[in-house]
């Protein structure tokens, strides 16, 4: 059966593998249950402030199911999963990053239907991500000690919350005239000035509008329009979503590229995916993934100085396997990066000629 695609079976409520015990939103004392506005605990998105996890193995065990609008939906510290029409697909805590980052910085308000959370960086910046209660992120954007406001995403200007499938992009597959080892670059064997090249082109057909931050996540078609960087050096063991020491010294190259991109064009942003083998369920699969993707962007900023703004993640699970086989592969369990920059802000300016220098 194809990755992620609905007809896999699901073990019911309380099997080994299978969803937690069935329990309304909002259960008291439940852990990765969803959390109201006003209730105990409470913050952007409806996520819980003590969402956090020590293995994968408490990522099952706080996973709750619930029928929402005549939809299945998984909720787990920091995700939830909707099983909508024939696919699985995840959105995370925007703040979460941010708050390991910086747990004793890290602080938010509401203002109307909107939550503001805010990290200060040293020299007087803030980091601003704008939330909604569904934890959609609305915009990010960098706030300068003079007051001036860096744009890096707006994903609010194309209207109310949408089902997910309705950002799902469709187009023709683009018409790659570059090697193939300059449109995906092997990480393993390239050196830093490959790494910024892939990071920094155009993208390979033409881009005649821009397009929000979800319609990006969920259409392959729009991310085959970019380069991207196979970070094949960076795998996991099974069932795992951990960096080790000696896998993250590896990311010091692609640490480099990203940085030097960013110094000349803040505005940067790069999007971490993750993917995993298509060893287990795919709701395990999708969240691994996901949480594998953040592991790397965490890494990237806490050891190597990349500015968090400037990244975002996405787990897309077992889809799109690198080596096609349905038995556990480390290849198989990876991240990859592109730069959607020419997507998110085509044809825009946010009115920073200049922005003060990194």
């Amino acid at each position: 059966m194809a990755p992620g695609v609905v007809g896999r079976p699901f073990q019911p409520p309380g099997q080994a593998g299978g969803p937690g015990p069935a329990g309304g939103p909002g259960a008291p004392g439940e852990r990765g249950a969803f959390n109201a506005p006003g209730q105990p605990g409470y913050v952007p998105g409806g996520f819980r402030q003590d969402d956090t996890v020590r293995d994968f193995e408490q990522v099952r065990s706080d996973r709750r199911e619930f029928n929402e609008g005549g939809r299945t939906v998984y909720r787990e510290p920091g995700r939830i999963i909707v099983r909508d029409r024939d696919t699985y697909l995840i959105r995370h805590d925007e703040n979460e990053r941010f708050r390991d980052l910086d747990p004793r910085g890290y602080r938010y308000e509401r203002r109307g239907a909107d939550f503001y959370s805010t990290i200060d960086r040293p020299g007087g910046e803030q980091i601003v991500t704008v939330t909604g209660d569904d934890g959609r992120l609305l915009r990010r954007y960098l706030r300068y000690r003079d007051g001036r406001e860096l744009v890096l995403i707006d994903n609010s200007y194309a209207g109310p919350l949408r089902p997910i499938y309705d950002d799902v992009v469709v187009l023709p597959p683009p018409d790659i005239r570059i090697p193939r080892d300059r449109y995906i670059v092997d990480y393993a064997q390239a050196d830093e000035g490959e790494v910024y090249e892939a990071l920094t082109a155009p993208p390979v057909a033409a881009v005649d509008r821009r397009y929000t931050l979800d319609q990006i996540r969920y259409s392959p078609d729009l991310r085959a329009r970019l380069r991207a960087v196979d970070i094949n050096t960076i795998t996991f063991d099974t069932g795992s979503f951990t960096v080790t020491p000696d896998q993250a010294q590896k990311l010091s190259v692609i640490a480099a590229a990203m940085n030097r991109a960013i110094r000349a064009n803040p505005q940067e942003v790069f999007l971490i995916e993750g993917f995993t083998d298509a060893v287990g369920s795919a709701i395990d699969n999708l969240s691994l993934s996901d949480r594998r993707a953040q592991s790397v962007a965490t890494v990237l900023s806490q050891q190597f100085q990349v500015p968090p703004e400037n990244l975002t993640t996405q787990g897309y699970g077992e889809q799109y396997l690198k080596v096609n086989t349905q038995s556990p592969s480390r290849e198989n369990r990876r991240v990859v990066v592109q730069r959607i920059t020419p997507l998110l802000q085509q044809g825009q300016a946010h009115g920073l000629a200049a922005p003060p220098p990194r």
